[in-house]
């Protein structure tokens, strides 16, 4: 007669097969648009709407991403802003091209991440605990030039380590944006300072949310923060999230809104899961892939 752990084996096995199978063939296809609604304008201002996509990875074998990304311009945002980690290898731009052509009439802003720059590489699970990050080498760079010269071309704006002022609906909005932090190319002292006096809004853009860069644009007075790169934390536990961030972010802002406080100051931060995953890494579970489309409204005077 077998015991009760010799019993127990083949369930727990099972179990493992069936969520290893769910997490590749299911979930990491299982895009959505989450919708969002922030009150951060002044009082009485039109409300106006930012797709914020991060994370895509996109390889040439993504063909079902790149088909539902297409369907993102019925929504005409008044502003997209990409978030870095757009490809995995550099075949692939004309598939990112496809994927974005209904957008690019949309005004955009951008920032890169390191798999922008650099092909990934396979890495055992725990290296994502571990803190530290390889030293990208001359034999995985990625073809940055032609992606920055591909999304400019449609009249969006590269933000990396700069600072700008778009009119969008209902009035000016500035944009302030640096590199991946997570690979140190971040340079934030270029674009630091109080916001534009004219703008309504303003907003930072950067790949990684390091503590970092997030208490600096806080400080200096930025309304809203967005970032990628922690894709949700991928892996998640009912009851617990995100195991890691990949960065020095807390686990409970792996993904989505949130208040980041400095001193008396305080900014909305939005972190994106992202829609993609890295080629050796092709799995999700409890963070299925997302883009977010965030309606930014008039605050209440009262509140």
């Amino acid at each position: 007669m077998l015991s009760w752990p010799q019993r127990l084996l083949p369930v727990v096995l099972g179990g493992g097969v069936a969520a290893f199978a769910y997490g590749v063939l299911v979930e990491r296809r299982a895009y959505r648009l989450r919708r969002v609604s922030l009150p951060l304008l002044a009082p009485g201002s039109p409300p106006w709407r930012l797709l914020h996509l991060t994370d895509l990875h996109l390889t040439q074998r993504d063909r079902r991403l790149v088909a539902w990304v297409r369907r993102l311009g019925e929504e005409h945002p008044d502003l997209v802003v990409l978030t870095g980690d757009a490809v995995a290898e550099a075949r692939a731009l004309p598939d990112l091209a496809r994927a974005l052509d209904p957008l690019r009439s949309c005004p955009g802003v951008f920032v890169f991440g390191s798999n922008d720059r650099y092909r990934p590489i396979a890495k055992p699970p725990w290296a994502y605990f571990a803190g530290r990050r390889r030293r990208p080498t001359g034999d995985r760079l990625l073809p940055t030039a032609a992606l920055d010269a591909l999304l400019s071309s449609w009249g969006w704006h590269n933000v990396q380590e700069r600072r700008l002022v778009l009119d969008l609906p209902g009035g000016p909005v500035e944009i302030r944006g640096t590199g991946d932090a997570h690979i140190g190319r971040d340079h934030y002292d270029r674009v630091a300072g109080p916001p534009d006096r004219r703008a309504r809004l303003a907003l930072g853009v950067t790949h990684a949310p390091y503590r970092r860069l997030l208490d600096a644009m806080t400080a200096d007075g930025v309304d809203l923060i967005v970032a990628g790169h922690t894709h949700g934390g991928q892996v998640c536990l009912p009851g617990f999230g995100a195991l890691t961030t990949n960065c020095d972010l807390d686990r409970r802002r792996a993904k989505g809104l949130s208040w980041w406080s400095v001193g008396s100051r305080r900014a909305a931060l939005h972190v994106s899961a992202g829609l993609g995953t890295s080629p050796y890494a092709p799995y999700r579970f409890a963070c299925p892939p997302e883009a977010t489309l965030i309606t930014l409204l008039p605050a209440d005077p009262t509140a």
